[in-house]
């Protein structure tokens, strides 16, 4: 094994499905103990339950990371659960229907912003005091492609995921002498729920040019996504800060 989480604390948000789940699910097989968090309370105590099958350590602790109350909440309950944080990987976030910028309305505008930029900035803000205490540890954000190149049709989500990057690369120079590491993780069109559900209000020409964007000419997958973030979360990525690891098949070279 090239790296190793064993006893490592993780918080993974969005962690009922696609690529949260897909993380949590590697992590708990690697050792970490994991606190998992979703607003998908059913899907996201079956994660739990499931890695806890598979002889592996995690709780479960419902939060919309848009409400700043439920997230100090979560926050304290990884403090009161396992008494303390190494590693966070803020995957919670949404998509939006296509609409050139003119057509979105408030709603759908603030709503974007609320769970993907706003929720990111409010967990880093618990995560960063609890490490701040300890002297060390490891936030990794889920930005997207779209948030290092722009995204027709697609501007909320393209404006979120660029904050996003903004917020890790700002908070990654704040805090780096403190021991607290801060890095980006921005895959392109993975096979998620998410995705799936993007495609199927999609004609079939266009669905099928998404599916091959590429050079590879394929969708990624969600296990490619979680096995980069898994060695992130590991003492071997020790130098890595301030980054943006983008993951899209060739898509942006």
């Amino acid at each position: 094994m090239a790296y190793s989480l064993q006893d490592k604390i993780i918080l993974i948000t969005g962690a009922a499905s696609g690529i949260g789940r897909e993380t949590a699910l590697l992590m708990g097989q690697h050792g970490a103990e994991l606190v998992l968090s979703d607003i998908n309370i059913e899907d996201g105590e079956q994660v739990a339950a499931l890695i806890e099958e598979q002889g592996g350590r995690a709780h479960f602790k419902a939060a919309n990371v848009a409400d700043t109350r439920e997230v100090k909440a979560l926050h304290q309950f990884v403090l009161d659960t396992c008494g303390g944080l190494d590693c966070a990987i803020n995957s919670a976030g949404i998509e939006h229907d296509n609409l050139r910028l003119a057509d979105c309305d408030d709603d759908l505008f603030d709503r974007v912003i609320d769970i993907n930029l706003k929720g990111i900035f409010l967990c880093m803000r618990e995560q960063i005091k609890i490490m701040q205490s300890k002297g060390h540890g490891h936030i990794i954000n889920l930005a997207s492609v779209a948030g290092v190149k722009g995204a027709p049709t697609l501007a909320p989500y393209s404006a979120s995921k660029f904050g996003v990057i903004g917020l890790t690369r700002s908070a990654a120079l704040e805090y780096a002498r403190m021991g607290i590491r801060i890095n980006a993780v921005c895959p392109s069109f993975i096979n998620t729920p998410m995705v799936q559900r993007s495609l199927k209000v999609m004609d079939e020409k266009t669905a099928n040019s998404i599916r091959c964007a590429s050079p590879m000419r394929r969708l990624g997958e969600p296990l490619e996504v979680a096995r980069t973030l898994a060695w992130l979360a590991s003492d071997e990525s020790s130098f890595m800060n301030g980054h943006s690891v983008v993951l899209d098949g060739g898509l942006t070279v």
